[in-house]
C-alpha cells in the first residue's frame, strides 16, 4: 500500500491525493483505501508515478551477468528498450536468451530491437559489398526468426560501419519482412549534423515504404553551424510526416554533448574492407595524410564529419582511452593533449583508438545546442532515452564503456533540470514522456499508466530535492530524490536501498509465441 503520495496517472493529468493499493504485481485500487497492506509505504510530500521508461537502452549484454541494473533503478527507471546494434546472441539464440534472462533475474523490465546490420552480419560480414538476392532472402529470414523469437522491431546505426554500407532500398527490403508483427523501425539515422533532414527524410521513406513505425534514437542536431537553424526544421519535418499519417516519433537524452567511439572520427571508406583493414589502413602515413584533409574539409557524402561538426578537435574529449599511455588525458581535449604532446590532434585521436583495441577508445563531443533541446523536447512526441546501459559494477561505467553523465542521470534530469529549474516542460508533461506516451510507441498496453489492472510500475519521488547529480566531470553520481521503485509489484529500490528482487519481465513483440509477456 502506497499511502498519502500526489499520484500523478502519467497521461498528463494533474496529480491527486490518493492511495495505491498493490496485489499480484498489480495495481487494485486507488483512492481512499482502507485497511492495512502487508507492506505500507508512506509517500506523503512525494509524487507518485508509473515507473520511468527509457527508450533507448544499451543494456542487452550486461544484464546477463548482473540483472541489478541498479544505476538504471536510482534515475527511476522500471523498463527498458535496448537494441541500437541489436541482440548479443545470434538470431538462432534469441528466444534463449530471453528465457535466459528471466532464469537468472532482472530488475527491470527489458524488451529488445534486432539490428538490420546485425542481420547483414551474420550473412555476409562487415565488409561494404551489397548482398546477393539469395543473401537477401536468408538476411529477411534472420529478420523473421528474431520477430518470432519476440523482438519489438528491426533497428539500425547508420552512422556506423558496416551499418553505412547498407542502402535505403536494401533496409526497406529488411524491414518489409518484419512489418506483419507491427514492428518499429528505429534508427540512428545516417547523418545528424549537417544532412540532419536528409536522414530524416531517409527514415520516414524506409517507414512508409514498409509499412511500419519510426521511432528516431536519440534526436539531435549535432552540428555547431546550424545550432538553432537545423533543429525547428527537423521538427518541422517530423510534424508535417506525422501530419500525412507517418507513425513517426523520436527519443532524446537531455545533454549537450555525445557520446561515441574515437573511430568516428577517420571517414567510413577506409573501413569498406571491414574493421581490421580499416585498423590497418589508420596505422599507414600516407594514408593518414589523406584522411587529416578529409578531416579538415568538414561534411562529405557518407560520412558524418563529427570533429567538423563539433567545431574542431577542442570539442572532442577522451572519455576512456583503455590504455595506461593515454587515460591518464582522460576529461581532456584531444586538442588540449596533441598541443602537450606537440602533434596533431588526428594522429592523437587515431593513435588512442589503435592503442586500445580490443577494446573502443571512446570520447564525448560537445555538439549540441540547449536551444535545440528545448525545442525538441517540447515535442508532444518526443520520449526519454538514455543511450546507456546499466553498470556491471554499480558506481563505474555502464555497459557501453562512455563516461557520460546520461548513464546516472538522464531521466531525473529531464525533472530536475527541465521541469523545475527552467522551466520548460510542466512536471506533469515530462512524466508523460517517461511513461504512457513510451509505453503507448511500443504497444505496453499494461504499462505506463497509473490505473487500476495494469501492471504496478511505481516510482516515487521528491519534486523539491530530486536532482540529477552526475556530471561531464563526475559521471557516475546517482541522483537525489528518488526514494521508492517498484517493478511488477515488488519493491526495488527501497527508501533509497537496492533490494534483491528481480521481477523484471522480458517484453516482447507481436509475434512472439505466446510463452511470455507481451
Amino acid at each position: 500500500m502506497i499511502r498519502n503520495g500526489r499520484v500523478l496517472d502519467g497521461a498528463g493529468n494533474p496529480w491527486v491525493r490518493a492511495d495505491v493499493a498493490i496485489s499480484n504485481g498489480r495495481v487494485a485500487r486507488i483512492g481512499l483505501i482502507p485497511g492495512r497492506g502487508r507492506r505500507e509505504i508512506d509517500a506523503k510530500d512525494r509524487y507518485v508515478s508509473p515507473g520511468w521508461i527509457d527508450m533507448m537502452d544499451q543494456s542487452g549484454k550486461v544484464l546477463r551477468t548482473n540483472g541489478a541494473a541498479e544505476n538504471k533503478l536510482r534515475t527511476g527507471v522500471t523498463t527498458v528498450i535496448a537494441g541500437e546494434d541489436g541482440t548479443p546472441v545470434k538470431v538462432e539464440a534469441i528466444a534463449a536468451y530471453f528465457a535466459e534472462l528471466e532464469t537468472h533475474g532482472i530488475a527491470v523490465n527489458f524488451g529488445t530491437y534486432y539490428s538490420a546490420t546485425q542481420a547483414r552480419e551474420e550473412v555476409i560480414g562487415d565488409t561494404a559489398r551489397a548482398p546477393t538476392a539469395s543473401e537477401l532472402d536468408t538476411i529477411r529470414a534472420n529478420v523473421r526468426t528474431a520477430m518470432n523469437a519476440g523482438a519489438l522491431g528491426v533497428s539500425t546505426a547508420l552512422i556506423y560501419p558496416p551499418g553505412t554500407f547498407q542502402t535505403t532500398d536494401e533496409l526497406i527490403e529488411i524491414v518489409k519482412a518484419a512489418a506483419p508483427c507491427r514492428p518499429i523501425y528505429a534508427t540512428h539515422m545516417r547523418d545528424e549534423n549537417a544532412g540532419l533532414l536528409d536522414g530524416l527524410r531517409e527514415a520516414i521513406e524506409i517507414g512508409e515504404r514498409a509499412g511500419v513505425k519510426v521511432e528516431v534514437f536519440h534526436l539531435k542536431a549535432a552540428y555547431a553551424p546550424g545550432f538553432g537553424k537545423l533543429m525547428p526544421e527537423a521538427v518541422k519535418l517530423i510534424d508535417a510526416a506525422r501530419a500525412r499519417g507517418v507513425d513517426i516519433a523520436a527519443d532524446m537524452y537531455v545533454y549537450p554533448f555525445a557520446g561515441t567511439g574515437l573511430e568516428i572520427t577517420a571517414p567510413n571508406w577506409i573501413y569498406e574492407k571491414g574493421f581490421e583493414a580499416g585498423v590497418k589502413l589508420l596505422r599507414d602515413p600516407t594514408v593518414r595524410a589523406r584522411l587529416k584533409r578529409e578531416v579538415a574539409a568538414g561534411p562529405q557524402p557518407g560520412w558524418t564529419n563529427y570533429v567538423y561538426a563539433a567545431g574542431g578537435w577542442d570539442k572532442v574529449v577522451l572519455g576512456a582511452a583503455f590504455s595506461p599511455r593515454w587515460q591518464k588525458y582522460q576529461f581532456r581535449s584531444i586538442a588540449a593533449i596533441a598541443s602537450e604532446l606537440g602533434r596533431d590532434p588526428a594522429d592523437v585521436a587515431w593513435d588512442i583508438m589503435v592503442d586500445a583495441l580490443p577494446k573502443r577508445a571512446m570520447a564525448l563531443y560537445f555538439m549540441m545546442d540547449e536551444r535545440d533541446i528545448e525545442t525538441a523536447l517540447r515535442r508532444p512526441w518526443v520520449s526519454i532515452g538514455s543511450d546507456s546501459g546499466a553498470s556491471a559494477v554499480y558506481g563505474e561505467t555502464d555497459a557501453l564503456g562512455v563516461p557520460h553523465p546520461r548513464a546516472y542521470g538522464n531521466a531525473a534530469r529531464v525533472i530536475a533540470e527541465y521541469a523545475k529549474r527552467r522551466p520548460v516542460l510542466s512536471l506533469e508533461d515530462a512524466v508523460r514522456k517517461m511513461t504512457s506516451w513510451p509505453a503507448a510507441r511500443m504497444g505496453l498496453s499494461d504499462r505506463g499508466v497509473l490505473r487500476e489492472g495494469l501492471r504496478a510500475d511505481v516510482t516515487i519521488f521528491d519534486y523539491d530535492k530530486i536532482d540529477d547529480r552526475a556530471s561531464f566531470e563526475q559521471p557516475n553520481i546517482s541522483p537525489i530524490g528518488i526514494d521508492y521503485v517498484l517493478v511488477n509489484g515488488q519493491v526495488v529500490l527501497d527508501q533509497g536501498k537496492l533490494t534483491s528482487a528481480r521481477p523484471g519481465q522480458v517484453l516482447k513483440g507481436a509475434c512472439a509465441t505466446p510463452s511470455g509477456p507481451t
